[in-house]
């Protein structure tokens, strides 16, 4: 049976990319590409009813034992990678025995994965640590959670001794992109609760996540030669500093942790007629999320009378919510995979995720869905990477909340 590091290496070499801007789903042809294979590999595995839709959402079905008969899990992972840093012709590297050192890559003499920067490296001493050669992100953020569902699929399919129930399992595409379930059906998936497998390091279980939204401002300033330009010239480039300049420094991601929110300029281009700020805004409190996006309307009121001459457009779009208020009333689901991890010697870290996932917008859409890790560190950059062995424990987490499903655990571990 193929491992789950081999089903990974072969999976991150599909490029997946996502792109924002684009209204289709999937924003991107090239990730199609996975999901035709992964429905090829869930038939060949044996499971059932394996569909591949019109937006690339694959989803099937490991019938349950014979006679056992529990409430229906699923487990969903996302296809994309992340559009921040280039992702074709990924080369992933294996760091056997890792000795605690730096570690350099071929493709960029100047990048170092260093324990000086990253302590938690410490913990993977003489582990194997998958990683890249520099030109490229990985893409553990999710492949890893797709090629370890997968690889728990085809244990509990060839394995008889593993008693389980009903299995629903779903491979989205564009959640990089925050589009990932907007064609999700919910009913048809008939999953009564479900996990992610989307988290970080070793451990993490996750039922919490920010409140999330986009700002776009664009600024539209007034072209006058710069000879001729006193009171007249109105130059959009620094009407957008002087915006960013207007947030709370302490309120940036560089700054903040645990459950505290920020501002995030996530990109900038323009030009002395026309500039554009693209922004995320995060807080895990609904208040505060409320409360960022008033402050950066009262921003760009005030400078809209600041410069009269000037036009400013600010767009701002709810992405998703904090789960936590959809799974507190089934934290049974939370429970069972505490007891999961502790049976196969995980101990659960249990804390809010600085981000979000499709968990969190499946929960609102009637599946309480909380998230597991997948063992990633460092996901959407040149520096990610993934120790093997946490991967094959993502692994028997799975297939341990499959067979613990058949038992009454309706309380913590």
């Amino acid at each position: 049976m193929e491992s789950v590091v081999e089903k990974f290496l072969r999976y991150v070499c599909i490029d997946t990319q996502s792109q924002e801007d684009v209204n289709t789903v999937p924003s991107t042809a090239k990730q199609w590409n996975l999901a035709r294979l992964l429905e090829v590999e869930l038939k060949a595995i044996g499971l059932i009813n394996v569909r591949l839709d019109e937006h690339a959402y694959v989803t099937a079905t490991l019938p349950a034992t014979p006679g056992v008969k529990t409430p229906v899990i699923g487990f969903a992972a996302h296809m994309d990678t992340s559009p921040e840093t280039p992702a074709d012709r990924v080369q992933p590297r294996l760091i056997e025995n890792y000795d605690g050192g730096d570690i350099c890559y071929p493709a960029d003499p100047d990048l170092m994965l260093s324990p000086r920067d990253f302590p938690e490296l410490l913990n993977y001493r003489g582990q194997t640590l998958i990683v890249t050669d520099g030109s490229t992100l990985l893409g553990a953020d999710d492949k890893a959670g797709v090629a370890e569902i997968m690889t728990a699929l085809q244990i509990l399919a060839g394995d008889p001794s593993i008693s389980h129930g009903e299995i629903r399992v779903a491979f989205t595409p564009d959640e990089e992109v925050g589009r990932g379930p907007d064609f999700f059906d919910v009913k048809a998936f008939g999953a009564d609760f479900a996990y992610t497998v989307d988290g970080g390091e070793i451990g993490e279980l996750e039922f919490e996540n920010f409140n999330a939204a986009s700002a776009r401002v664009v600024i539209h300033g007034r072209v006058v030669h710069p000879g001729d330009g006193k009171d007249r010239l109105v130059n959009s480039i620094l009407i957008g500093m002087e915006l960013q300049q207007m947030l709370p420094v302490q309120q940036r991601p560089e700054f903040t942790s645990g459950y505290e929110g920020f501002y995030y300029l996530m990109g900038i281009s323009g030009s002395t007629e026309k500039t554009t700020l693209d922004y995320i805004i995060r807080d895990h409190d609904r208040q505060k999320f409320d409360e960022k996006k008033a402050f950066m309307e009262k921003v760009v009121d005030f400078l809209k009378k600041k410069y009269p001459a000037a036009r400013l457009e600010l767009d701002i779009k709810d992405q998703y919510y904090n789960m936590r208020e959809k799974i507190e009333p089934v934290m049974h689901v939370v429970h069972l995979a505490e007891r999961a991890m502790r049976e196969v010697g995980v101990e659960p870290k249990v804390h809010p995720i600085r981000g979000g996932t499709d968990g969190a917008r499946f929960s609102y859409m009637g599946l309480p869905t909380p998230n597991l890790f997948t063992g990633g560190h460092n996901f959407h950059g040149r520096l990610e990477y993934v120790p093997a062995q946490s991967m094959e424990k993502a692994v028997q987490v799975i297939v341990k909340i499959a067979e613990l499903n058949t038992k009454d655990l309706t309380k913590p571990a």
